[in-house]
């Protein structure tokens, strides 16, 4: 939640108050974007269709050549450089329209964010630029098939051949990449430290040569994920972000957008509402009236105890921000709202099956399936963004100064250590 010195200059010196700014946005929306017929119930943008990523690009260069895309990026990357009031004023008037909200999370909000903060000047001036007019989507490539939650422990290898860098392994769970045109690639350049320290961050075209990825499909059907395997990929020295060996501190400042991202804290965030229907609140007045109980006191407070969560949850997101900003709270502060608002999901999910009951999981005349489908999927909200686990893990040790859990590969060469290659 830092904002960049550059933003807050900006924001200085601009001579459009946010209440102009907003005025102005709310005239362009509407003589630009396309509207949504009920605003209540905005359409579910299907993140494993191709269709949806053209459809959001084309809606990304719109905001662009309108004047509204990147309101809290630098300037001098293609952004405005506002402050995080003025994207908050936008968000608000473009309720009621088409936004490419899935290019939030991970384009916006973690990987141009992270390419921000650590990236090299050509890689700002190219990358964030691109994105900000549509043209490039970028995703993560951080966790592996046998990696579970220790990101640290990354086998994918990148190996020093001449001037190039040679990679070879897999990644898995990597959201959109099947429609990316860049992503973030966290491998091994050094077994002789311990595991922390011989990581690489690489920016990876995603169509280069010796690369081979494949759709994952989810319980729901659902085709947003993939999986990826490197068999002699060649890097170059101009594709790592930040410095060789120094990756876990490029992945750290990647989690932490991350984390916020999810929450729903990002200031490089644009746009009003879920970005998929997972992430949208139920609609408890119609399944209330659907099931029969629109004057059931149980379901009636079930709803409501639900509901109050949300606003809580929203509430935090701004507490959190303005904590890290004015240094109350340590960066990680972001981890409180990655952790709400899994918890607050999975209540309101949860929620709402119980009160539809059989109609949640029956197809018929009164049947609200959508919302058993949901449910299937419902523990997304717990590993997106790193489990629940371990932002509990992050929060005790990081923000609270609890002891950290004993690690017996701590310090230790990760060529001594026993892994998936072992």
């Amino acid at each position: 939640m830092i904002l960049s010195e550059g933003g807050m200059t900006a924001s200085t010196r601009t001579a459009e108050s946010v209440t102009e700014f907003a005025e102005r946005a709310r005239k362009w929306l509407a003589d630009n974007m396309p509207r949504i017929a009920d605003p209540d119930n905005p359409p579910y943008a299907d993140r494993g269709e191709e269709d949806s990523w053209q459809h959001v690009r084309q809606l990304q260069r719109k905001l662009y050549d309108g004047g509204f895309a990147g309101i809290c990026f630098p300037t001098e990357y293609g952004g405005l450089g506002l402050d995080i009031a003025y994207q908050k004023a936008f968000d608000l008037e473009s309720i009621g329209y088409e936004l490419p909200l899935i290019l939030n999370v991970p384009t916006f909000t973690i990987c141009c964010a992270t390419i921000l903060d650590t990236g090299s000047e050509e890689q700002k001036r190219q990358h964030i630029s691109a994105a900000l007019r549509g043209d490039e989507v970028l995703v993560q490539l951080l966790s592996e098939p046998s990696g579970g939650s220790d990101l640290a422990g990354v086998i994918t290898r990148a190996e020093r051949r001449g001037d190039k860098w040679i990679v070879n392994g897999a990644k898995t769970w990597s959201t959109g990449a099947f429609a990316a045109d860049y992503g973030l690639l966290l491998a091994r350049t050094n077994w002789d430290v311990p595991k922390h320290e011989g990581l690489t961050l690489f920016l990876v075209r995603l169509d280069s040569p010796g690369i081979t990825l494949r759709r994952i499909k989810q319980v729901n059907g659902s085709t947003e994920f993939c999986e990826e395997f490197f068999d002699d990929l060649e890097l170059s020295d101009d594709d790592v972000v930040g410095e060789v060996d120094k990756g876990w501190d490029v992945a750290t400042r990647q989690l932490h957008h991350e984390r916020r991202a999810v929450g729903g804290g990002s200031e490089f965030a644009s746009g009003s509402g879920a970005e998929n229907n997972q992430e949208q609140p139920p609609d408890y007045v119609a399944i209330l009236r659907a099931a029969g109980l629109s004057d059931n006191e149980r379901a009636l407070e079930a709803a409501g105890r639900a509901l109050t969560h949300r606003a809580v949850w929203e509430q935090l997101i701004d507490h959190v921000y303005r904590g890290v900003l004015d240094g109350s709270l340590p960066p990680t502060g972001g981890t409180l709202i990655r952790l709400f608002q899994a918890e607050e999901v999975a209540l309101e999910i949860d929620t709402a099956l119980a009160i539809a009951g059989d109609a949640g999981v029956v197809d018929g005349p009164a049947s609200l399936l959508a919302i058993g489908e949901r449910y299937l999927s419902r523990q997304t909200a717990a590993l997106g963004g790193g489990t629940t686990e371990m932002a509990r893990n992050v929060i005790g040790e990081r923000i609270l100064g609890f002891p950290r859990e004993f690690a017996a590969d701590r310090g230790v060469p990760f060529n001594q250590v026993k892994h998936g290659r072992s």
